[in-house]
């Protein structure tokens, strides 16, 4: 790596928007360490990366497990480089009544969707507030604006991390750290594909762009918007008012 350029993580980098928002950074000028879960995936989506000319370094590892995640941020911090754009991307979800869905499977949403990006939003927010500078983004898993039947927990865990963006957004107001909340629309990624058939809940637009919505999303960070949402519909807004 070339400690000239700035540092970026992304977690959930193996595919989707997750491999979008790392391709992107590192064609703005960023090094990279991005993880998941896949070892295979996390490799190959580097390989991809690494052969448009960036830097990046890959840490496998399961965000669900305190020590797993603990374990991908020291070795972030290894680098003796400050991280100066987290992207916090994991997401997790599948379809079903509540009742009828295994506990298990909707505490790991938990652990992977909250649990997880409270844990690293943490860690990473403590060095840059010392910094003085960095930039965190957060995706909310893809869900709809209102509570959804048969996604009860996943749906719940997007609204949590909304709030608490919004929250540390304005608590490290004046430290030169700023939070974006990302909310993307249906894009086509595994987590819709796990999140049941085809990844689309009956009425579901079409689903969008990773790279799009990716893209959108860096132009908010970079232009320190509180909140945005990406994919085609933002696109066609963005249109008619301009």
């Amino acid at each position: 790596m070339t400690p000239n350029r700035p540092l970026a993580v992304v977690t959930g980098g193996s595919s989707g928007i997750g491999f979008e928002l790392a391709r992107q950074l590192a064609a703005r000028g960023f090094d990279l360490i991005v993880t998941a879960e896949d070892h295979d995936r996390l490799h190959g989506a580097a390989a991809r990366i690494r052969a448009e000319g960036a830097q990046v370094e890959t840490a496998a590892a399961d965000l669900r497990r305190f020590e797993e995640a603990e374990r991908f941020y020291t070795a972030t911090r290894v680098t003796s480089r400050p991280v100066a754009v987290a992207a916090l991307n994991t997401g997790s979800g599948h379809g079903g009544a509540f009742l009828e869905t295994d506990l298990l499977d909707e505490l790991e949403i938990v652990d992977l969707n909250v649990r997880a990006t409270v844990h690293l939003a943490n860690r990473f927010l403590c060095d840059m507030v010392y910094e003085g500078e960095g930039r965190v983004l957060m995706t909310s898993p893809p869900a709809p604006a209102a509570p959804g039947r048969f996604q009860a927990v996943h749906d719940a865990s997007r609204s949590f991390l909304r709030s608490f963006a919004r929250a540390l957004r304005a608590e490290l107001r004046g430290t030169g750290v700023s939070v974006t909340a990302l909310t993307p629309g249906p894009a086509e990624t595994a987590f819709a594909h796990r999140a049941g058939p085809d990844g689309v809940r009956p009425g579901r637009q079409r689903e969008d762009d990773p790279a799009l919505a990716a893209e959108q999303c860096l132009d908010a960070l970079f232009s320190d918007e509180d909140e945005t949402t990406a994919g085609p519909a933002k696109a066609r807004a963005q249109e008619l008012v301009g």
